[in-house]
């Protein structure tokens, strides 16, 4: 794999430049791709995804995100702060980002336009980290572009971004295009116009939604995303449980086809029994960090050989 050069913001001051590029290389394995881990869906998704046909108490207990998470070779665990508390010292050696912005999926679009509001402030977050002494490398945030309200969450990530870098802590901002004015949630070029206000606002990595459109690759359609991130590095959703190979081929070709810097995997991953979700897991971190090929990375899945 070819060597990725990091850009270090100048929001990062010098002091902290050394944080940093600790935080960055725990996170992307030294590759300069991110796996993340995207565990925030309890509240997003309130239990849509843990209560349904083929999910066991196993799959619905939150615990089992830790469980996945210690057991395979994550970049790092995204959830809410709330949820590390209660279960981080029992996984202290889990690389975390706080998600710090999260709203339910029950007020709908149609009845009014999503706003996430912030939860918790970069003094609340360093005290944390400071006192749990946990491995907290970054912060994440979403923002709905389009919505009546995206100027609130674009000053709010803003002052995100910055203090957080002052920390030497990575930035990960969740874009989606969301609200009355949007049509097409999946439109390739609004999906990249979200990768550039990422850009904009200084982030280091933006999750985004897969684009679609006709019949044309999606893994086509992102590489215009790839382009308006510019420094930003793209990572996607992996979106509803698919099945295994196809999954796994999805990734490989958003980073390979679209050039992506990684990938932000929750139900193809947590929606399993513990054991095959640590093997898609480690499938996943294959393809992300050592540019395994899709035939070897299912047979990670399938029989849990090493990559």
């Amino acid at each position: 794999m070819e060597k990725t050069k990091i850009h270090i913001p100048l929001t990062v001051p010098k002091n902290k430049i050394s944080e940093y590029l600790k935080n960055y290389h725990i996170g992307t394995r030294g590759t300069g791709r991110l796996y993340m881990f995207a565990c925030d869906q309890k509240v997003e998704h309130m239990n849509d995804d843990f209560f349904a046909r083929g999910i066991t108490p196993e799959m619905a207990d939150p615990e089992h995100f830790f469980k996945i998470a210690a057991g395979s070779n994550v970049g790092a665990m995204a959830t809410q702060l709330g949820l590390i508390a209660q279960y981080g010292r029992n996984y202290s050696h889990i690389p975390y980002i706080i998600k710090l912005n999260s709203k339910t999926n029950l007020l709908k679009t149609d009845e009014k336009d999503p706003y996430a509001n912030l939860w918790h402030s970069m003094d609340e977050v360093m005290d944390f980290k400071r006192s749990s002494r946990l491995h907290i490398i970054g912060v994440g945030y979403t923002i709905y572009i389009g919505s009546w309200y995206e100027s609130d969450m674009f000053r709010q990530a803003a002052h995100m971004v910055y203090r957080a870098h002052k920390e030497g802590l990575l930035t990960v901002l969740w874009v989606y295009p969301r609200g009355k004015a949007i049509t097409n949630e999946r439109d390739p070029h609004i999906i990249a116009g979200g990768a550039g206000v990422a850009c904009t606002l200084g982030a280091d990595f933006v999750k985004l939604n897969y684009p679609k459109k006709d019949s044309k690759k999606s893994s086509e359609l992102l590489k215009e995303s790839v382009v308006a991130a510019g420094r930003t590095g793209v990572i996607c959703v992996g979106g509803s449980k698919k099945p295994a190979r196809e999954f796994l081929q999805d990734v490989y070709d958003q980073i390979h086809i679209s050039g992506s810097r990684g990938a932000a995997i929750g139900r193809n991953i947590f929606q399993r029994p513990l054991d095959e979700a640590i093997r898609m897991s480690s499938a996943v971190s294959a393809i992300i960090y050592h540019d395994t090929p899709v035939p070897r990375a299912y047979k990670i899945f399938i029989s849990g050989a090493k990559p």
